[in-house]
């Protein structure tokens, strides 16, 4: 059995691993082929992997480039779900965030203090104080501190940007967080740790057919434009959003929907809001979070039906004046447009029901076993991803004619994350060691866990690495070089968007830093003048379509806004 812990040097994804993938995989027959890089298709291909079965990746942009990058960036039971009597998923969902928090990674989970404002005496206290008693208990071994009762004085000395009429009183709870586009990436590297074959930028586009059964899928290469055709017992897609394509690419009936939910998201600058804590509000459509991230808050979401394009899901101008006016309503000193540093909007994979709204839709999943050799995985939510790996691969697995060991991801930590704490504990000799201020040390350690000796070591090679990016103070060069030598990063938008989060943090979307990135990039990747300029002139386009979309009046308007940017072309 393949029970290889991460105490070696993890696979790089480099340049020179994907060539290599592409001819392995156009080679070799494979047990399972998982479709989809977001962290659910990272889940199931650690999971197989782990087991001892060979396994192979695909997907079509980036890893998180959908649904995983783009979320609350929250790990959490979901207290909201208790109001539905969803006890199951709710404690499935805290177990696996204590597991995250102490085990499979704590290097980018971690715990976020967050305030229930309390508006009505007696009944509200006692009503939300049971369902937050019983989310402290349903997850089992306690891995964060219960909740506490707060008087409207004492809530407003950790809230005093609250508007007096905000509130009569508080209840204080904790949830963790997570740099979702990293966690989900990070598995990915687990994974090839574990012997999968992982490769970004190959889309499949169709399915093999042996009869009945699914043999494998024809996928291109969309950096060259080849195509391959890689043979597996059998194939798993954990794609989300475009689940009911993957059942169409078969030839069969759907086993399920899956509709499209839009969340959006706005950045604004912590010294914006006077909170020394997160909030949760209540809304009409959906819950209002206000995350602490960083020098920042992450402020959603919305929750409205999106049938229009699926890759590139845009913020309207009504998305951004529905949350700034939720929030407003409960600040003594409002936010602005001109405060905004960043929007993001992602789309959330939820089940169809009879349901008429998609708030109503449950965020439990679903595995779907059509015909032999193809496994569907959808629904859920980011907090659950092992879990529905691991039932995913167990379907999976009937179609293989041999048994295989049972699930075991949830004692596997992932890259980065064994000797974590230990090391997190010298971190005031490590600063000094690296000649690096404590506060950059700790952003490093935080982003990449015991990792940060790779970083350490390519700057201690090349000083000038040790310098940030133009345009950011949170992010040095070595970051640059790293995210391509070692985690998959093909285009610049995968740098500034994913690999860091400059796009949605910095003001200017990323903008001044582009181009030193992008020359960063350029001889690991083998670009010439024309393709680094091109990958610019991309970028920009992006940002500004962007904008652009988050100034018209509905989704419409917006959705066509966004399409105007030109999409990745290959080399």
């Amino acid at each position: 059995m393949n029970r290889r812990r991460n105490t070696v040097t993890p696979v790089p994804l480099s340049p020179v691993y994907r060539a290599e993938t592409l001819r392995k995989l156009a080679r070799e027959e494979i047990d399972v082929l998982v479709v989809g890089g977001g962290v659910t298709g990272a889940g199931v291909a650690l999971d197989a992997a782990s087991r001892g079965l060979s396994v192979a990746l695909v997907e079509a942009r980036d890893f998180a480039a959908g649904t995983s990058s783009r979320s609350s960036k929250l790990i959490h039971g979901g207290l909201r779900y208790l109001e539905n009597l969803d006890f199951k998923l709710v404690r499935e969902a805290l177990k696996e965030r204590g597991l995250l928090l102490q085990t499979l990674a704590p290097h980018l989970v971690r715990p976020v203090k967050f305030l229930v404002p309390l508006k009505h005496r007696v009944w509200e206290r006692g009503y939300i104080g049971a369902g937050v008693t019983l989310y402290d208990t349903l997850g089992g071994a306690r891995a964060l501190p219960r909740h506490r009762h707060l008087s409207k004085r004492g809530a407003g000395k950790v809230a005093p940007g609250l508007a007096d009429d905000a509130l009569i009183g508080a209840i204080q709870y904790y949830d963790a967080q997570v740099d979702d586009a990293r966690h989900t990436m990070t598995i990915a590297r687990t994974a090839a740790e574990q012997g999968a074959s992982v490769l970004t930028r190959a889309r499949v586009t169709s399915l093999i057919r042996d009869g009945e059964r699914v043999v494998g899928a024809k996928v291109v290469d969309r950096e060259s434009g080849a195509e391959i055709e890689v043979r597996a017992k059998t194939v798993v897609a954990a794609t989300g959003v475009w689940s009911d394509d993957m059942a169409e690419a078969a030839g069969i009936p759907a086993p399920f929907t899956v509709r499209a939910s839009k969340g959006v998201h706005l950045v604004v600058p912590r010294e914006k809001i006077d909170l020394d804590t997160g909030l949760i509000l209540r809304t009409e459509k959906s819950v209002l979070f206000v995350i602490p991230w960083g020098r920042h808050w992450i402020v959603g979401t919305t929750d409205t039906e999106w049938d229009l394009d699926r890759e590139h899901p845009a913020a309207s101008q009504a998305d951004v004046d529905y949350v700034l006016e939720h929030l407003n309503a409960v600040l003594r000193t409002p936010i602005t447009a001109d405060d905004i540093e960043g929007v993001y909007a992602g789309l959330r994979p939820l089940l169809a029901a009879k349901a008429t709204s998609t708030t109503k839709l449950s965020r439990e999943h679903a595995v779907a076993h059509p015909v032999p050799g193809l496994v569907i995985v959808a629904g859920g939510k980011y907090t659950t991803y092992r879990v529905m790996a691991a039932d995913a691969v167990d379907v999976a697995v009937e179609d293989l004619g041999r048994p295989a060991p049972s699930s075991w991801t949830e004692r596997l930590p992932i890259v980065g994350a064994v000797g974590y704490h230990e090391l997190w504990g010298t971190r005031h000799s490590l600063a000094q060691r690296a000649g690096l201020p404590i506060g950059r040390i700790e952003h490093l350690l935080q982003r990449y866990g015991t990792a940060i000796e790779d970083i350490l070591e390519s700057i201690s090679e090349r000083p000038e690495l040790g310098e940030p990016i133009p345009g950011t103070e949170e992010y040095l060069k070595a970051e640059v070089v790293y995210a391509v030598s070692h985690e998959g990063a093909l285009h610049l938008e995968d740098v500034l968007t994913r690999r860091t989060r400059i796009s949605i943090e910095e003001r200017d979307r990323g903008v001044t830093a582009a181009p030193v990135v992008a020359g960063l990039m350029a001889p690991l990747l083998g670009w010439d003048s024309h393709k680094q300029e091109r990958e610019v002139t991309n970028y920009l386009a992006r940002v500004e379509a962007e904008r652009s979309a988050q100034a018209a009046p509905d989704d419409e308007a917006a959705n066509a806004s966004r399409l105007a940017a030109p999409a990745l072309l290959p080399s």
